[in-house]
């Protein structure tokens, strides 16, 4: 009886494989028709997707009493609303909300206009942003298949309106939680640098690749390593990066936010 049940078994699990890979070689024919992004195997084309959001499921629940715990503290210590919304381009650049724990107050000029971040930056939010329990609520997003566990991070609408054409390839997987250039510096490396590690993440998405960057997130999260620039309360925007190199004209700078505001009220590529 033992051994017809092994049996059964293997046969089930070879017919799974068989599927899955049939599976992965049409998505990947068909991405190659599209001119989209081409899937690298089976775990990127099949597994992926489905084991990020019961991962992510798992996750909230186990996590919910200490989000909870964020939340009320959140509440106390910067008022409402306790979450902060933002656009954000994601897969295929298609605009979607990002959900985070507020870590800035809501001072305003006389005018109006937010104040700098590094005045609105509470001691307490920059607890969250060092620890990443602001980022928590992403879970939701995960969820909600917006976002992946590993992937590029989600940058703002007006830092990919900066990037180069190239560069905006990261776009075509979901965005991630955390990502291959979160776990080699993070907001300390230069732009560049951290946009050319997305593209070699996305050439070659694996579980094992995925594992590592997971497990070296971890690490920097406990060392609080590479949360914001040299200098700088929050990492700073791309268009500002540029412009403070001197590497686009204030016009080029003014045009391309322009552009951004722009993108984000026609909700990106439906």
């Amino acid at each position: 009886m033992k051994k017809s049940r092994v049996f059964y078994f293997f046969i089930a699990v070879g017919a799974a494989a068989a599927l899955a890979g049939k599976v992965t070689r049409e998505r990947q024919i068909k991405a190659q028709k599209e001119g989209r992004h081409i899937p690298y195997g089976v775990y990127e084309a099949v597994i992926k997707e489905p084991l990020d959001r019961i991962l992510a499921g798992i996750a909230l629940i186990v996590l919910s009493p200490m989000m909870i715990f964020v939340a009320l503290l959140v509440k106390r210590k910067l008022g409402s609303p306790i979450l902060f919304f933002q656009d954000r381009p994601g897969l295929n650049e298609k605009i979607f909300k990002i959900l985070k724990f507020r870590t800035m107050t809501n001072s305003r000029r006389a005018d109006g206009e937010l104040l700098p971040d590094e005045i609105r930056l509470t001691s307490f939010g920059k607890i969250l942003r060092s620890t990443s329990l602001d980022e928590l609520p992403e879970l939701i997003n995960i969820l909600k298949g917006e976002m992946a566990i590993v992937g590029p991070r989600p940058q703002l609408v007006c830092d990919m309106v900066f990037m180069k054409q190239d560069h905006r390839k990261r776009h075509e997987v979901k965005p991630g939680l955390t990502g291959l250039a979160q776990v080699n510096g993070r907001n300390e490396i230069e732009w560049e640098k951290k946009l050319d590690y997305d593209l070699e993440y996305i050439k070659k998405i694996t579980f094992i690749e995925d594992v590592k960057i997971i497990l070296k997130t971890i690490g920097k999260v406990f060392l609080k390593d590479g949360i914001n620039e040299i200098g700088c309360a929050t990492a700073l925007d791309y268009g500002d990066y540029l412009l403070e190199r001197k590497m686009i004209s204030r016009e080029e700078y003014e045009k391309k936010l322009n552009e951004a505001k722009l993108f984000i009220e026609g909700k990106g590529h439906e």
